[in-house]
């Protein structure tokens, strides 16, 4: 059944998703901003199957950061600053805000009880407990990525470069920079040989190994030590995390890629500004692994702007910025359409999942969260507002804070407008009275 709800669809002649629809020097959406902190019935909102809708730095020495002034969380003792008892939280909702003058927020990563958020700042902050943890200051242009495996950091920048950082774990809390990908050395090797150079655009020529635009995604494949990086430049790049050796770089995609998700299966599912969503399997040749093409999964005239997985079920989420989310299930040999989840006015610019939930973060400053049933239903249960920008990025962990019998989940949102936020939902849906 189509959803009442009228979605203006949106297009865009710039590869680079975030910028479009609003102000290019601004960032800032051209619509009257949401000034309130609230969570929204879902009546509204629906599901349609019908496809046709659809060397180390000089800031690594030690921490750059005390105490944030403006870290801000709504549930706290006023006394001693202290969060009030779990009792205090709302079972549903925001919990806290973390507020920084630090530019817009483009990326976020959990790993564990920390929290890391990357700005057009260059900074990349971790957070403990919605409390200023540490942080480190890369020179690498904005950072449009973060993913966390152990001890290591790995952080994507505007101008290209893969940074890998180490927590050290003293009493300073401090991140040493140990390297990039690829490092120095060899892409100095790759350098002398002509046969490693590709040409890009302008009739430049570089060293296949290394990314020549924004690094706008990564994912990490733990069991088999991989880091896959996603570029501006059209290329997905397969990178040993062991040695940082740059194993394949395949040229994905038409246009800008903006995501990428290692899957099941040996799976790999990338998403492009060209409108397309990719499937890649992983084989052995010879002594070398290779990603073959599998098959294309979505072909539309919007960008593709974002990709989530969700493990056990064996599907796939992809926004876009018409304002949908189109999904597939896997079906034996083959990736099976499921249909589009509409609860967006505008561009959908990030996708997150948390055990049965989908939550998705739009341009038009609002999250929808979506359960998923046993059958493959989805239905949205509840939406969350209070952003005064675009929802840029997301990140979702499992809330051990309770001890209910259903499910909750932290949810961290990025926003453009310079803020990230916390809300702690659950597959339960919100009354409207």
């Amino acid at each position: 059944m189509r959803s009442p709800l009228h979605l203006r669809s949106l297009s865009t002649q710039d590869n680079h998703y975030e910028d479009f629809n609003y102000d290019h020097h601004r960032h800032l959406p051209r619509r009257k901003s949401y000034s309130s902190l609230s969570i929204s019935p879902p009546a509204q909102y629906n599901y349609s199957s019908d496809p046709s809708s659809h060397g180390s730095s000089p800031w690594s020495q030690h921490s750059p950061y005390v105490r944030s002034p403006w870290a801000h969380h709504p549930h706290e003792d006023h006394d001693d600053g202290r969060l009030r008892g779990k009792s205090a939280l709302p079972k549903q909702g925001l919990i806290g805000s973390l507020l920084r003058e630090e530019g817009h927020v483009y990326s976020l990563a959990v790993s564990g009880d920390l929290l890391y958020t990357g700005s057009e700042s260059k900074n990349v902050r971790v957070w403990k407990n919605m409390r200023d943890f540490s942080g480190f200051k890369s020179s690498s242009g904005f950072v449009k990525a973060i993913v966390v495996l152990g001890e290591k950091v790995f952080t994507g920048h505007q101008d290209g470069k893969i940074r890998v950082w180490r927590f050290l774990g003293d009493k300073k809390k401090t991140y040493n920079r140990i390297g990039n990908l690829p490092e120095t050395r060899d892409l100095l090797m790759r350098s002398v040989n002509p046969r490693n150079y590709v040409k890009v655009r302008r009739k430049r020529c570089v060293p296949w190994v290394k990314h020549y635009d924004a690094v706008s995604c990564m994912s990490i494949d733990v069991e088999q030590g991989l880091l896959y990086s996603g570029s501006w430049d059209k290329t997905l790049k397969v990178w040993r995390i062991s040695d940082s050796k740059c194993l394949e770089s395949i040229n994905a995609h038409d246009d800008a890629l903006n995501s990428v998700v290692v899957a099941f299966d040996g799976l790999v599912f990338t998403g492009s500004a060209d409108g397309k969503v990719k499937a890649w399997r992983r084989e052995l040749v010879g002594k070398r692994t290779k990603h073959m093409l599998v098959e294309t999964l979505l072909k539309k005239e919007h960008a593709v702007t974002s990709l989530a997985v969700n493990h056990a079920a064996a599907a796939l989420y992809a926004g876009s910025s018409d304002g949908l989310v189109s999904f597939w299930e896997r079906e034996k040999s083959s990736m099976s359409y499921g249909g589009v989840l509409r609860g967006h006015k505008l561009a959908v610019l990030c996708v997150a999942v948390g055990g049965n939930l989908v939550l998705s973060g739009s341009a038009d400053k609002t999250i929808c969260v979506w359960r998923r049933d046993v059958g493959g239903e989805h239905a949205c249960v509840v939406v969350l507002s209070g952003h005064g920008g675009p929802v840029k990025c997301l990140a979702v962990k499992k809330d051990t804070s309770t001890e209910e019998e259903e499910e909750n989940w932290i949810v961290y949102s990025g926003s453009l407008d310079k803020s990230v936020k916390i809300w702690r939902v659950s597959g339960r849906p919100i009354s409207s009275k």
